[in-house]
């Protein structure tokens, strides 16, 4: 039987958007929201009967909104705000991060203050049971009125108009859905303003990222393990009530794991006897992973209470429609720019590692860890890889949402430029994971000169690590070596090795 996500508008989790985005599980509506959605149309259409100016209804938008729409053109402002407004630009955006979007967006419009049909939500719900996927360019939000160019370019899709992407491509939209036995949205009063006129994009991108980030610190806590060992460090810093003396709980949660995870290792034994401290880069891994740690639940829990909101514009409140301030995306882009930064840092200490650990003055091994240097150049190399990874996310990190260029003939006079705060840190992300697979590479080959022996949990590691990655001997490329470790990262089986030693954060993941 296949799995199913429910959604009901105030239960949507993390890990339900992940399953749909990344794993393609199947979604349904709870019939328990079926009541508020159709109490909230019949609100729109009382109000359009009685011939009352309601933004987006029978206005203009933006700077229009004093312009007065006839009954009859109503269907045709929605349809027409669709296609004006699908104005991205740039290459399109992934399938995970489309399908992510998709859900978020119905599991909001589920919940009553949207003032649309029942029939607008299952057509979102039906394109990701049958896996169609928008072709939604990545530029042209700038996290104002919501998500308005990407969730255009998605309503755009639906209703047979614009692109999608198919096993061939690019593809014209009517076709795909032909193909699919799917019916083109149609469009009715308010239906266009509440798809587009929220922050689904942005939150959907974050779910993504935040799970992924997630998986990155875990590996992260292991690699640093790894170098640990390597670099002969001290656990005396890790200790319990030295560590507790701080009151910061994620602090204490990575010294937690890295005990765990070194514990039994003569190597570290021997070395907490002989050396009074180490460097900051592993002397001050808890406070630093911790600090990560806290961060990435804070956006998370942020991220949860977003997904789980209405944040489009107008508002059906009980009997009354209501325009305020909900699509602003302020709370989401300042959690992407919060995490870009924390996650930057992140990468700055394990580069450090990589640093000392291809540095014989400073480790004690081999220079750049290879048998024969000067023949052989042996890692030299992977730590200038990393050192430029950190420069790109170091310019990253600089916040998106502390700049606000007024748009709409500045009727939209203050935007929080979200869309770029998530856009960023899917590549601050994506660069991380590349350095944590090479303090992953430069640590194994550490092991190989180092007698002592490490802890259980290391040597389980790097016995996974020598599957697809041989000891350095000679030189050779270590490009396709990080790319097999960045496999295993990602690999179901490699996180439940992770998860089973203890050095998991979030047990759903």
């Amino acid at each position: 039987m296949a799995l199913m996500i429910e959604i009901d508008g105030n239960s949507l989790a993390l890990e339900s958007v992940l399953r749909v985005a990344m794993n393609f599980e199947e979604v349904r509506i709870s019939p328990r929201a079926l009541p508020v959605i159709e109490k909230s149309r019949r609100v729109v259409e009382s109000a359009l009967a009685s011939g009352k100016g309601v933004y987006g209804v029978n206005t203009g938008f933006g700077s229009l909104l004093n312009v007065r729409i006839d009954e009859k053109e109503a269907v045709a402002l929605q349809e027409n705000l669709i296609r004006s407004h699908s104005a991205g630009i740039g290459d399109p955006l992934s399938e995970e991060f489309v399908r992510a979007i998709m859900l978020v967006r119905a599991n909001s419009l589920i919940r009553g203050f949207s003032g649309v049909r029942r029939e607008l939500i299952d057509k979102i719900v039906e394109s990701l049971n049958k896996r169609f996927y928008p072709y939604v360019p990545e530029y042209g939000s700038v996290g104002a009125s919501g998500d308005l160019a990407p969730l255009a370019h998605i309503a755009l899709a639906l209703m047979g108009e614009g692109y999608c992407i198919s096993d061939v491509g690019k593809a014209k939209s009517a076709e795909e859905l032909a193909k699919n036995r799917m019916a083109p949205l149609r469009l009715k009063e308010k239906e266009g303003v509440s798809f587009i006129n929220g922050t689904s994009a942005i939150a959907g991108i974050l779910s993504v990222e935040i799970g992924k980030s997630y998986n990155i610190l875990e590996n992260a806590l292991t690699s640093a393990s790894i170098s640990m060992e390597a670099l002969r460090g001290t656990i005396l810093a890790f200790d319990p009530v030295a560590v507790a003396a701080r009151k910061q709980k994620g602090q204490s949660t990575v010294a937690s794991i890295i005990r765990k995870l070194l514990e039994g290792s003569r190597n570290i034994e021997k070395s907490s006897l002989e050396k009074v401290q180490d460097a900051y880069s592993l002397r001050c891994i808890p406070q630093v992973y911790g600090a990560v740690l806290d961060t990435l639940n804070y956006a998370a829990g942020v991220l949860t209470d977003e997904i789980n909101s209405t944040t489009d514009n107008p508002l059906v409140c009980n009997d009354r429609i209501i325009s305020t301030g909900n699509f602003h995306g302020e709370p989401v882009a300042f959690i992407a720019d919060f995490l870009a930064i924390a996650l930057t840092d992140l990468g700055n200490m394990i580069e450090r590692r990589i640093a000392r650990l291809t540095d014989s003055s400073l480790s004690g091994l081999p220079a750049f860890l290879t048998r024969n240097s000067g023949l052989n150049s042996g890692l030299m190399i992977v730590q200038y890889t990393a050192a430029a990874l950190c420069n790109v996310n170091k310019v990253l990190a600089h916040p998106a949402s502390s700049d606000s260029i007024p748009t709409s003939a500045n009727q939209e006079d203050h935007v929080s430029m979200g869309m770029n705060s998530a856009l960023k840190l899917s590549k601050v992300v994506e660069n991380l994971e590349r350095i944590v697979a090479m303090e992953y590479l430069v640590a194994n080959q550490g092991l190989y000169f180092i007698d002592q022996k490490v802890s259980p949990f290391v040597n389980s590691i790097t016995s996974e690590l020598r599957n697809v990655v041989s000891e350095f001997k000679t030189d050779r490329s270590p490009n396709p070596d990080v790319e097999n470790i960045i496999n295993l990262m990602r690999s179901p089986e490699f996180r439940n090795k992770l998860k089973n030693w203890g050095s998991y954060l979030v047990p759903w993941l």
